[in-house]
């Protein structure tokens, strides 16, 4: 494949664009998703309790990974709303079915994060 063909550039126009994407998508949700302001929050919240009672580094890298991780499946599922109400706003079985998933993945996620900080914090 040569370097016409990769519409983001290489090397470190790529990586300077894929910066500015990253930002961009940040940005969006940010404005966008109310749920993902609660996440964050819930992170500034819960971060430095991760790293006070957090008995080890490993302990510490779990709690934070699954906050982590809510962050990131808010986002994809972010993704997915976007992408289903780009296609149309009548409604479709599938649209609403990729929708639930979505949230379903992100509540999925939430419950594991809650679990993983149970069994860490009362051990």
């Amino acid at each position: 494949m040569n370097s016409q063909a990769k519409p983001n550039g290489t090397g470190v126009t790529r990586l300077r664009n894929a910066a500015v994407c990253s930002c961009n998508g940040l940005i969006y949700i940010w404005k966008n998703e109310a749920a993902f302001r609660q996440e964050i929050l819930l992170c500034l919240l819960c971060i430095p309790v991760a790293l006070f009672w957090g008995g080890s580094g490993c302990e510490r890298a779990v709690l934070i990974g699954s906050l982590c991780m809510v962050l990131v499946v808010e986002i994809l599922n972010t993704a997915i709303e976007c992408a289903i109400d780009r296609i149309g706003s009548e409604h479709h079985e599938l649209s609403g079915a990729a929708k639930d998933l979505g949230s379903t993945a992100v509540a999925l996620t939430l419950c594991g994060a809650g679990i993983v900080w149970l069994l860490v914090l009362l051990h």
